[in-house]
């Protein structure tokens, strides 16, 4: 029920649309009973000579017409009018069903463009956290498959529900005013119709599930390979990689055969009940018919009805099924809009001069497990600082707690002497630019992913903040320099370039705080050099933090704080860590002895 509640509220905007669908399926529903009504009196009542009898609610209205068309003597003499009316009939009905697919359709289509959307735009406001947690491919697999498993449930089988509704209460009400005898004989099959096709509803969600949970698994191989696939061919791993796959798909068909079975057997067991129903009742129809007790055209109508009446029955174990997959997917997309959106809160502020103090932090992805224990520092606005350590120290961390992706759990962090958690995550992410250790290029042009942040941007500020980033001499090599289109995730560029675009990206913002994580480590001294010279440029007015192994690069930092499992072990300037035992001075003769060498 709360699946089918969410549905419902997903539904806001096209319910219109499918009260019309479902008044044109009442309308082809009711031609669909009125037809052999017709015909009935066509046989028994024009050609046969009898007397008209009004059984059903509609024979007065049918009998008005034939009267109005000249009576039954003119009616025997030209039956090409009773022709015309079944070709009428025809015509409505299938008018009617047209507008039943059209409005369903685009009642259907609209809907999952808004669930699209919805997710989309729901994803895209998601915290950092939860991103780090889910798997890409299981995350396109509810945007795309469970989304059309509920697009074809609401555009085929969801007006399929009341044409059911419908097609029984006619039958109901044609065929008891005809023969309540016959009407209870076409009836003893159906209650256990219905109970199959509930048992078999509730086992087969379960069987659903676990087909789409399969098949995410395999999505997920498979986005993993193709982003990954220059590793892949490096470490000549094909055969590792199509061996993970046919297992992930090995086990997807398992559990797709599986469900498989189960509805090859309710619909032979289904068929065999609703054939048997039928038999029945055209054979006792066609006794009572021979041994007159009821006339010809009420066995042919009672032939027709059958079917209608079984129809409803017999497609109500095709609508659970599908209904079945949509609750699922359903349950999917809903378990992704049911997490909490990031509150980002306003953009708009006093500008920031750049003051940092961290006071007794402490942080963890795990609670019971901090990353970063009793760390406290000052940063004066306009300063330039580094930290060092060995992996896993917790200098990303220390870093991804200024923009707020992450939250400390004790201590506090001001920035121009406000906490930082009571500044809004817009606000201060607007002034922070941060290039990370791996950089995410877009597959656009090098000017569209330098410019993305603002949606009207210069050419003349694109190239100023490529200068800074020492790529602008790069990118002019290129055949199209600007235009140049990169590839997904960057692939034409090597990680050097893609270091130092994503770096220019981050320049053109302008933010009074600057955080470069590790983001210089594929790029060659000399360009390293480059790029530390233009940035000193704009060093006066920006608070710069530089995450680095190389001593060279964080060498000239106004200070340079060492992290050694979470806590800050030595502080001080180049000149005053070299000649400190520790890890900073160990680094400095190892790095110095490599250069030393490459001199000599």
């Amino acid at each position: 029920m709360k699946n089918l509640k969410r549905l419902w509220s997903l539904m806001r905007g096209e319910r219109h649309l499918y009260i019309f669908a479902i008044i044109a399926v009442a309308v082809a529903a009711l031609v669909n009973f009125v037809w052999p009504l017709v015909l009935r009196i066509t046989v028994d009542n024009i050609i046969g000579k009898a007397a008209l009898e009004t059984k059903t609610w509609i024979d007065p209205l049918i009998k008005g017409i034939f009267d109005g068309l000249g009576g039954r003597e003119h009616l025997s003499a030209n039956l090409w009018i009773c022709g015309l009316i079944l070709v009428i009939l025809a015509v409505v009905q299938g008018l009617s069903q047209f507008l039943k697919g059209k409005w369903s359709a685009s009642a259907s289509e609209n809907i999952a463009k808004n669930i699209r959307n919805r997710l989309y735009d729901h994803i895209q406001k998601l915290p950092f956290s939860y991103h780090q947690k889910v798997e890409t491919g299981d995350l396109i697999q509810r945007s795309t498959s469970d989304i059309e498993t509920v697009r074809r449930m609401l555009a085929m089988q969801l007006v399929e529900i009341g044409r059911t509704v419908f097609m029984f209460s006619f039958a109901m009400s044609f065929m008891l005013p005809m023969s309540w005898k016959l009407t209870l004989m076409s009836m003893v099959f159906m209650p256990f119709i219905m109970a199959f096709s509930f048992i078999f509803y509730r086992r087969i969600r379960n069987v659903f599930e676990q087909v789409e949970k399969a098949e995410s698994k395999m999505h997920s191989v498979i986005q993993e390979n193709v982003t990954g696939v220059r590793v892949v061919r490096a470490f000549a791993a094909q055969n590792f990689e199509i061996g993970k796959f046919e297992e992930r798909n090995g086990g997807y068909t398992r559990e797709l055969y599986r469900m498989m079975k189960h509805l090859a057997m309710f619909w032979s067991f289904s068929d065999l009940l609703c054939g048997m129903q039928m038999v029945l009742v055209i054979s006792i129809a066609t006794w009572l018919a021979a041994t007159g007790k009821i006339t010809l055209g009420t066995m042919m109508a009672f032939s027709s009805y059958i079917g209608m009446l079984i129809w409803p029955f017999r497609s109500l174990g095709r609508i659970l099924v599908d209904v079945s997959k949509s609750v699922v997917s359903i349950g999917r997309i809903d378990e992704i809009l049911q997490e909490a959106e990031e509150d980002l809160g306003s953009a708009e502020g006093q500008p920031v001069k750049g003051d940092i103090e961290f006071n007794d932090v402490w942080f963890g992805y795990d609670a019971e497990k901090p990353v970063l224990k009793g760390v406290s520092l000052k940063i004066k606005a306009g300063e330039t600082v580094a930290f060092l350590g060995a992996t896993g120290s917790g200098k990303s961390s220390l870093v991804h707690l200024l923009p707020r992706l992450y939250e400390y759990q004790k201590g506090s962090i001001l920035i121009d002497g406000k906490e930082l958690k009571d500044m809004d995550k817009h606000y201060i992410r607007r002034n922070i630019g941060i290039v990370l250790q791996e950089p995410f290029l877009f597959s656009r042009s090098i000017e569209e992913n330098i410019g993305i942040r603002e949606r009207e941007f210069s050419r003349e500020g694109i190239v100023k903040a490529a200068e800074q980033a020492a790529v602008h001499e790069v990118i002019n090599e290129f055949d199209k320099g600007y235009e140049t289109l990169v590839g997904e995730r960057g692939v034409t560029l090597s990680g050097g370039q893609k270091q130092r675009i994503a770096m220019a990206r981050t320049l053109l913002q302008e933010s009074p705080i600057l955080i470069f994580d590790d983001s210089l480590s594929a790029v060659d001294t000399e360009t390293d050099r480059r790029i530390r010279e233009r940035l000193r440029e704009r060093q006066q007015q920006v608070t710069t933090i530089i995450i680095s192994h190389r001593l060279t690069t964080i060498s000239e930092a106004d200070r340079i704080y060492v992290l050694e499992e979470g806590k800050i072990t030595q502080s001080g300037t180049h000149q005053e860590l070299i000649l400190q035992p520790g890890i900073y001075q160990r680094i400095w003769k190892i790095q110095s002895s490599f250069d030393l060498t490459e001199v000599g």
